[in-house]
């Protein structure tokens, strides 16, 4: 994935979490299934998967130094910056309040 095209989809729902990982990660292995089914739960939410050795660059330009790392976007920009050591009930509680805060 180039940056042109990943900026093009973290504005394709209101809220895109991207998980950036590699396939050498054990961690990551484990924890992308639980955020993936996490997303899904949520009609606001899209989830996009970074393979950082395959794009270089883009873990560059968002300097995505360490994996697995999560930016979640809303609106098309970085709210929520989660790395390494992070629980999948962080991220559901940011997703729970910020889908609250676009339906009240």
């Amino acid at each position: 994935m180039n940056i042109e095209a990943f900026q093009k989809a973290i504005t394709s729902a209101p809220i895109v979490i991207s998980y950036f990982s590699y396939p050498a990660c054990n961690v990551c292995k484990v924890l992308r299934p639980k955020i993936e089914s996490l997303s899904a739960q949520y009609d606001e939410v899209a989830f996009l998967y970074v393979d950082t050795h395959e794009a270089p660059q883009l873990a560059g330009q968002y300097t995505i130094f360490t994996v697995p790392t999560i930016l979640i976007f809303v609106d098309g920009r970085e709210s929520l910056r989660l790395s390494r050591n992070f629980s999948v009930g962080e991220v559901q509680a940011f997703l729970e309040r910020m889908t609250g805060l676009m339906r009240a």
